[in-house]
C-alpha cells in the first residue's frame, strides 16, 4: 500500500517523465505530500504500491463510486521501472481484488491514444476496450484523443500473484 513517507518516491516518477504530469501536478516534495495525503484520505481512494527494494516505483489506484460499484482504475511506473511487465501483473492483481474484496462490479480506465503501452498494461489487467473520446484532452495547444476501457466482474479473469500487502 501507498505510505505517508512515499512521497520523495512519488516526487521521482513524476520527475521521470513529463507526461506523468498528466497524472497530477507534482513537481516540489509539498505537492508530493499533499498528492500521497489526499490519496490516504478517506474510503474511495485504494492505492497500491510497486516496489523495488521498499522503494515506490509505481502505483496503482482506483477511485471508488461505492453507490455504483464502479472505479475509476489507473496506474503509473517510474521511467526507470517501466518495460519490466510490473505495471501489468500489479494492475491485474489490483483489479481482481476491486471486483471481489474492492466491492466494485465495473471497473473503468482512459488513456492517451498516443500512449499503447498504457493499452498494454490494460489489455493484459483483462480491461476491454470500449471506445475512443475525440480531443478530450488538450496537451501542448494540441486536442488529444482517449482511448476507454471497461472491466466487469463476469469477465473473463487474468491470473496474478503479488504481494500487495505493502
Amino acid at each position: 500500500m501507498l505510505r505517508p513517507d512515499d512521497a520523495a518516491d512519488v516526487l521521482a516518477a513524476f520527475q521521470s517523465d513529463p507526461g506523468m504530469a498528466r497524472q497530477g501536478t507534482v513537481t516540489t516534495i509539498e505537492q508530493a505530500d499533499g498528492y500521497v495525503a489526499g490519496l490516504l484520505t478517506g474510503e474511495r481512494h485504494h492505492a497500491f504500491a510497486i516496489t523495488d527494494d521498499d522503494r515506490l516505483v509505481g502505483l496503482v489506484g482506483i477511485t471508488v463510486d461505492a453507490a455504483n460499484k464502479v472505479g475509476w482504475f489507473w496506474y503509473w511506473m517510474n521511467k526507470s521501472h517501466r518495460g519490466r511487465g510490473w505495471a501489468s501483473k500489479a494492475a491485474t492483481a489490483v483489479a481482481n481484488w476491486a471486483l471481489t474484496s474492492g466491492g466494485c462490479e465495473r471497473l473503468e480506465l482512459g488513456h492517451r491514444a498516443d500512449n499503447p503501452l498504457s493499452g498494454n498494461v490494460a489489455g493484459a489487467a483483462g480491461f476491454v476496450h470500449e471506445g475512443r473520446e475525440r480531443g478530450k484532452f488538450l496537451i501542448d495547444g494540441e486536442r488529444v484523443d482517449v482511448l476507454t476501457y471497461g472491466r466487469l466482474v463476469g469477465d473473463p479473469w487474468p491470473q496474478a500473484v503479488l504481494d500487495i500487502t505493502r
